[in-house]
């Protein structure tokens, strides 16, 4: 059992195949809080076939809706991600500095930092 059809897959194709093969197996597939689909009768097959149509139109709709939010974002003038990190960040200069002594290590080197360790590596590829 599925909370919401949506959630068994991420394409319509996919979710498809997903419950061919349930199927070929010899299981049948019902979800909870979609109207009741059972693929075990026809009628049912039926409505999971119209509702994994409707699950991805509703996707393509917020991929577009999105891609058309981050367009007239990008014309305002705004741009997302994270921010640039300067290679004269005190952060940096002392990550840097300390990864050249090799009796401190890296956790301890991140823990001074109050840094993870990915940021750590990060920080050393900073201006390279």
């Amino acid at each position: 059992m599925f909370w919401r059809l949506d959630r068994l897959d991420r394409s319509l194709k996919h979710l498809i195949e997903t419950v061919e093969r349930l199927m070929e197996m010899g299981v049948g597939f019902r979800s909870i809080s979609d109207g009741g689909i059972d693929t075990t009768t026809a009628s049912g097959e039926m409505v999971f076939n119209i509702f994994a149509t409707l699950a991805q139109f509703e996707r393509r709709l917020i991929q577009e809706r999105t891609l058309a939010g981050l367009k007239a974002a990008r014309t305002r003038g705004r741009k997302g991600g994270r921010p640039k990190i300067s290679p004269n960040d005190p952060k940096v200069k002392m990550a840097k500095k300390l990864s050249k002594n090799f009796n401190i290590s890296i956790g301890e080197i991140c823990n001074t930092l109050k840094i993870s360790r990915a940021t750590y590596y990060r920080f050393l590829k900073i201006g390279e």
